[in-house]
């Protein structure tokens, strides 16, 4: 994974592609978090991940749900998961949604400009800031404090349920955990792994910043949190 999809960490893909070269071993990794954000590049120049194959889902990057894309290396063997005719080279039968493959191509030329991402940083630590301001010592921040995308801001507030916190949040997008297990009420299994507290973990929300989030958004957001702590 090359960004984590609930804290937003991003992962030394590069070296442990680099690595796993050295040794004849195909290397693959889920971009899904990163492109559009940060910079996801196979090729040989400035910045390349050096992998063999990468995986994105178009819903991530404002296409529609159920569109993806997995790029393969030239020279890579891969055997299809669906067996049939010959499309996709070969790779995966089913004939494709030409609606859905021409949002995704519109939607990567979106993603392929990353202006924004200052922006969207500066709004990412205005928030934390302001939180930090709010709660003092009672707001921790879950996550590499550096190395994180742009986008993502992940924290807990001490002595509180995610959950909670939600349901006094009508008409925000946050969440208490990944989408991947929403519905679950146990902790985080990705704060688990890094050794958070189950109390403090417990009451983790993941903030995720877009394109068109305003200071304004940001700030509403902060003062509607007190009131529901």
């Amino acid at each position: 994974m090359h960004a984590n999809n609930e804290v937003g960490t991003i992962q030394p893909i590069a070296e442990c592609a680099a690595i796993a070269r050295e040794h004849g071993i195909p290397f693959h990794t889920d971009a899904a978090q990163s492109v559009g954000k940060i910079p996801t590049r196979v090729d040989d120049g400035i910045d390349h991940l050096g992998v063999d194959l990468l995986s994105i889902a178009g819903h991530k990057f404002y296409a529609p749900k159920g569109v993806g894309a997995l790029y393969v290396r030239a020279g890579t063997s891969l055997e299809p998961l669906l067996h049939g005719a010959g499309h996709e080279v070969g790779r995966r039968a089913g004939t494709e949604s030409a609606l859905l493959t021409t949002a995704l191509g519109a939607a990567c030329r979106l993603a392929a400009d990353l202006s924004e991402m200052p922006r969207i940083t500066a709004l990412r630590d205005r928030f934390w800031t302001a939180l930090q301001d709010r709660f003092g010592t009672g707001v921790v921040l879950n996550g590499h404090p550096d190395l994180r995308l742009p986008n993502t801001l992940n924290c807990s507030f001490i002595g509180a349920q995610g959950g909670d916190i939600l349901a006094g949040l009508d008409g925000v997008a946050a969440s208490a955990g990944s989408a991947c297990h929403s519905g679950k009420t146990a902790s985080s299994p990705v704060l688990q792994a890094m050794g958070i507290p189950d109390p403090i973990a417990r009451g983790a929300i993941r903030f995720s910043l877009g394109r068109e989030t305003t200071a304004e958004e940001i700030d509403a957001v902060v003062q509607r949190l007190p009131t529901r702590l």
